[in-house]
C-alpha cells in the first residue's frame, strides 16, 4: 500500500516555471505625505525623498504604506527631508531643485534625472521584481561612460565590462580579476560620462549585483531580497559624489596617530618572548614601527578574550614593556565564540540570550578556528553592548586597538558563511542572515568600536576589520585581506584601495609583501615602497611562509625598507593632515589621478600610480628586475621629490627607478608638510615642522598655500576644539617671494620653538632672506634662526621662531 508520499511532485519529473518579473505599470497617483513623495503605480508604487539640491532616494514599494526604515549603513540625522516644486503635465511628473530635474515619465514609470541645462544625468529605464523577492532596475550606459567604486573589487580601476556582486565572503584562494565578491561589499557605482558623474547607492544589505557587462548601451543593478533602495547622488564633478556620499553613510573617524604608522603582522608570533624579542629588534636597528599584532595563536585554544597561558603567561608585563618601547599591541578577535560550558563569554551568551538563533529559538552553531562556535547577534544593540563591554578585557591590559577578522562571518561549511535562515532579532524588526549578511562585520566592528571607546577614558581607539558594509569607515580601518606575495597582487592593490577610497574607506591598504606564499627580497621592497603611502600600513604574513620582517633579506634591503619606512614618519604632518581631510570632507588619502583629472581621457583607467592626496605622484614599480617604467604626468609642471627635475605636464616620461628609488613627484607651485623623523608615531619629540615649497617663482603670477592641521594625536581633545591650524601662504612679487604664516586657530600648542621653510628647486636664484642672516646647515641644526643652501640645485632651508602671532619673510632673489 502507497501512501501520498507516492506522487510528491518531484517524483512526477521537473517543474517547468517562467520566470515572471513584473514592473510598476503606469503611473496612477501621487501624493506628498510628510516630506515623502509617494508615487503609486498599477503595480507598486515608488517613494522619492529629497535630500539635498543633489541627492534624492528612491524606494520600489508594493501595497499601500511604504516602509521608509533604512539600513545602519545610512546616517539618518544627515538625511533631513527636503521640499521641491512639482510640476504635473499628461504625461510627466517633474521635481525640479536649484541643480536637477527630476521627470517621470506617467506611462512608463521611466526615471531621468536632468541638470539646469537640459542634460540627461541618469535614466532609469526599467524597476522590476520577481515573485521570490528579487528586484533590479537598468539605466542607461553611453558609449565613453567609466565606472567606479563598489568598494574592494578586483581587476582595473575603470568597472565597466566587469560584473560583481555584493556578498561578503571569505576567499583564502584565488585573488583573481574574476572574483567577483570578495570581503567588503560597499553597493555603490559611479557613473562618469562625459562632464557629468553620479552615484547610485544600493541600500540592501542582503546579496545584490552590478552588471556593467552583459547588455550593451544598459547597465543593471539588482538584489535578490530585500528592498530596492537606491539613492541618486549628482556630481557633477566625482569629488562632489564622494563628498555627497559620504555625508550619507559617514566619515572615518580620525585614527590615533600611532594608528597611521608601520604596522608588523605574522600569522603568527608564536609567544612572548618573540614578540618582546621582535620589538626590541626593531629599536635596536632603528626602524620605525608602531604596531604589533597578535594572531589566533595568542589566545588559550582560539577563545577570544584570552591569553594562552603556556606562551603568553604574563601579557600585562609584555605590553608594559612594549610600551616603554612606544609598541603596540594589536590582537585579533573574531566573532566565533567556543561552545564550551566552563567558557565564560560563552556561557553568558547563551543564558543571556545573545547569540544568534534560529526562528524556532535553536542557537546557530558552526565550525571556525575554535571548533564548534557560537555567534553574537550584533544586530541586537543589547547584544552589541555586551560585546563591546567585554573589551575591557583588552582596555584593562593598556590594548587600545583591536583587530576583527572572519567576520563575514566566515564558516568552515559548504555556504562559507551562517544559514540563511539564521535570524538576526534586529530589535524588534527580525530578518534572516539572508537579508543581513552584509552588515553583520560592520555591526561587530561598531560594536568592538564603541566597546573600546567607551574603557578607554577619552582615548581614541583603532579597529581593523576584514568584512564590512557602507559606512564601515566610521568605525574601522579596512585591509584587503588574504593576498599573496605575488607581483600580480601588488599591482592589483592600487585600483582596489583606489576604488575602496572613491567608495567612502579612507583608511585601507593591503598586506605589504603579500600574506599567503613566499615574498622575495624584490618584492618586498616594491611593496614597502608602495605601501608606505597607502592610507594603512601593514606589513602581514602567513604561517609557513619565508619571514619579510624588514631585516629578513640581508642588509641592503633593510637599508632600503628603513629608509622609506622613515619616510612615512618623516611625513606623517603631511599625511596626518590628509586623513583630517577625510574626517571633514571625505575625500581619500590617496586617490586615482581621475578624481583630480576628470577630464584628462589618459586617466580614466590609470591605476599603477596614484596621488598622494592632490599635489604628489607615486609612480611604484610593480614588476620584478624592473630600474625603468613609464610614468604619466597631468597638466602642469612635476618635480622629481628625488633629484628636483622638472617635467612638463600631460604626457608620459620614462623614470628610472633603481631598486631604492620608487619614483614620486610633486606638483609646481604646492606645498607639503614634513616632520622630524621618530621611531613611533607619539614619540616625545620636538614637533618641528619643515614645509616644503616645490617650484616657487618670482613674480606677480605665483600662488601657493597650505594648512596644517594638528592636535595631540591621541584623544578625543580635537572635537572639543582643541587643535590648531597653521595657514602658510607664499605669493610672488616683483623680485621677490613673499613667505607669510599664521595660526587661525591656536587652542592646541604643539611641542615645538621653530618652524622651517624649504624652498626645493626654486625657479630663481636665491640672493637672501630679509632680516636674516645666512648660517651653515650645521648652525641651523643645532637650532640657530636663520636661513641655509641647502645643496639642492640652489634650494635653502629658513629657520624661525614659531611664534603665536605669525609673520612673514620676504625671500630676496637675485636680479
Amino acid at each position: 500500500m502507497e501512501s501520498s508520499e507516492a506522487i510528491r511532485p518531484e517524483k512526477m519529473g521537473p517543474l517547468v516555471m517562467k520566470e515572471t518579473w513584473n514592473t510598476p505599470g503606469s503611473v496612477v497617483s501621487w501624493e506628498l505625505a510628510e516630506n515623502v513623495y509617494i508615487v503609486r503605480g498599477e503595480c507598486a508604487g515608488m517613494v522619492f525623498i529629497f535630500l539635498s539640491d543633489d541627492m534624492f532616494r528612491m524606494k520600489l514599494f508594493h501595497g499601500q504604506v511604504p516602509d521608509l526604515t533604512t539600513s545602519a549603513a545610512v546616517m539618518n540625522e544627515n538625511c533631513v527631508p527636503h521640499l521641491f516644486p512639482v510640476e504635473e503635465t499628461d504625461g510627466q511628473l517633474i521635481f525640479t531643485t536649484s541643480d536637477i530635474r527630476l521627470i517621470i515619465e506617467k506611462s512608463s514609470f521611466l526615471l531621468r534625472v536632468e541638470n539646469t541645462a537640459g542634460k540627461t544625468i541618469m535614466q532609469q529605464n526599467l524597476a522590476s521584481w520577481n515573485p521570490r523577492g528579487a528586484s533590479h532596475a537598468e539605466y542607461d550606459m553611453q558609449p565613453k561612460s567609466h565606472f567606479y567604486g563598489l568598494g574592494e573589487k578586483s581587476s582595473f580601476l575603470d568597472k565597466r565590462g566587469e560584473r560583481y556582486t555584493n556578498w561578503n565572503t571569505d576567499v583564502f584562494a584565488p585573488h583573481l580579476p574574476e572574483i567577483e565578491a570578495l570581503y567588503e561589499s560597499i553597493p555603490l557605482i559611479i557613473h562618469m560620462h562625459g562632464d557629468l558623474t553620479y552615484g547610485l547607492f544600493l541600500d540592501n544589505t542582503g546579496r545584490s549585483d552590478f552588471d556593467m557587462r552583459s547588455h550593451g548601451i544598459a547597465f543593471t543593478i539588482g538584489c535578490s531580497t530585500g528592498s530596492y533602495d537606491i539613492y541618486f547622488i549628482n556630481g557633477p564633478e566625482m569629488k562632489d559624489v564622494v563628498k555627497r556620499y559620504t555625508t550619507l553613510t559617514g566619515r572615518i573617524a580620525l585614527p590615533p596617530k600611532w594608528a597611521i604608522g608601520y604596522h608588523q603582522s605574522r600569522y603568527s608570533y608564536m609567544n612572548q618572548q618573540e614578540v618582546l624579542q621582535l620589538a626590541r629588534t626593531f629599536r635596536e636597528k632603528n626602524i620605525p614601527c608602531d604596531v604589533i599584532y597578535l594572531d589566533i595563536h595568542y589566545m588559550d585554544e582560539y577563545r577570544v578574550f584570552t591569553f594562552d597561558p603556556v606562551n603568553f603567561p604574563d601579557p600585562q608585563r609584555m605590553i608594559s614593556e612594549l610600551g616603554e618601547l612606544g609598541v603596540r599591541i594589536v590582537p585579533i578577535v573574531d566573532p566565533g565564540v567556543k561552545k564550551d560550558p566552563k567558557f565564560e563569554v560563552y556561557k553568558e551568551g547563551v543564558l543571556e540570550k545573545h547569540f544568534c538563533r534560529r526562528l524556532e529559538g535553536d542557537i546557530f552553531f558552526g565550525e571556525v578556528w575554535p571548533g564548534i562556535s557560537a555567534f553574537p547577534d550584533f544586530s541586537d544593540s543589547r547584544t552589541a553592548e555586551w560585546w563591546g563591554d567585554l573589551h575591557k578585557f583588552y582596555t584593562d591590559l593598556g590594548i587600545q586597538g583591536i583587530w576583527n577578522d572572519m567576520n563575514e562571518p566566515a564558516v568552515f561549511n559548504e555556504s562559507k558563511t551562517m544559514d540563511l535562515d539564521v535570524m538576526h532579532f534586529n530589535n524588534g524588526r527580525a530578518v534572516t542572515h539572508e537579508e543581513y549578511h552584509n552588515l553583520y562585520g560592520m555591526m561587530m566592528s561598531k560594536a568592538t568600536y564603541e566597546g573600546l571607546a567607551g574603557h578607554m577614558g577619552g582615548e581614541r581607539p583603532f579597529v581593523l576589520t576584514r568584512a564590512g558594509y557602507a559606512g564601515i569607515q566610521r568605525y574601522a580601518a579596512v585591509w584587503t585581506g588574504d593576498n599573496r606575495s605575488f607581483w600580480e597582487h601588488m599591482a592589483m592593490a592600487m585600483p582596489m584601495v583606489l576604488n575602496m577610497g572613491l567608495s567612502g574607506l579612507a583608511f585601507a591598504g593591503p598586506d605589504i609583501g603579500g600574506f599567503a606564499h613566499h615574498t622575495s627580497a624584490q618584492l618586498l621592497v616594491r611593496w614597502t615602497q608602495m605601501g608606505v603611502f597607502f592610507p594603512y600600513c601593514r606589513n602581514h604574513s602567513s604561517i609557513g611562509t619565508l619571514r619579510q620582517e624588514p631585516w629578513s633579506f640581508g642588509e641592503e634591503v633593510e637599508g632600503i625598507l628603513r629608509e622609506f619606512i622613515g619616510l612615512r614618519y618623516r611625513w606623517m604632518p603631511h599625511l596626518y593632515n590628509l586623513f583630517h581631510e577625510a574626517e571633514i570632507c571625505g575625500l581619500p588619502v590617496i586617490r586615482p589621478l581621475v578624481l583630480e583629472y576628470p577630464r584628462d581621457p589618459h586617466v580614466t583607467n590609470l591605476c599603477d600610480q596614484f596621488l598622494l592626496g592632490d599635489n604628489v605622484l607615486i609612480a611604484p614599480v610593480y614588476r620584478p628586475d624592473t630600474d625603468h617604467r613609464s610614468v604619466y604626468l597631468p597638466e602642469g609642471h612635476w618635480i622629481d621629490y628625488w633629484d628636483g627635475e622638472i617635467h612638463a605636464g600631460g604626457c608620459h616620461i620614462l623614470a628610472a627607478a633603481p631598486l631604492h628609488i620608487m619614483p614620486m613627484y610633486v606638483q609646481a607651485g604646492t606645498f607639503t608638510a614634513e616632520g622630524p623623523l621618530k621611531q613611533y608615531a607619539l614619540e616625545d619629540k620636538a614637533e618641528t615642522v619643515i614645509f616644503h615649497l616645490f617650484g616657487a617663482e618670482v613674480g606677480s603670477g605665483f600662488s601657493a598655500g597650505y594648512s596644517l592641521y594638528e592636535d595631540d594625536g591621541h584623544s578625543f581633545g580635537y572635537r572639543r576644539g582643541q587643535y590648531s591650524e597653521l595657514k602658510v601662504q607664499a605669493e610672488g612679487t616683483e623680485g621677490a617671494l613673499v613667505l607669510k604664516w599664521a595660526y587661525t586657530v591656536q587652542d592646541y600648542r604643539p611641542r615645538r620653538e621653530l618652524l622651517q621653510f624649504a624652498l626645493c628647486y626654486p625657479n630663481f636664484s636665491i640672493a637672501g632672506v630679509e632680516g636674516l642672516a645666512e648660517i651653515s646647515l650645521e648652525q641651523l641644526k643645532a637650532g640657530r634662526t636663520g636661513w641655509a643652501y641647502n645643496g639642492k640645485k640652489g634650494a635653502i632651508i629658513v629657520q624661525i621662531n614659531d611664534a603665536a602671532e605669525g609673520g612673514e619673510l620676504l625671500i630676496l632673489a637675485h636680479e
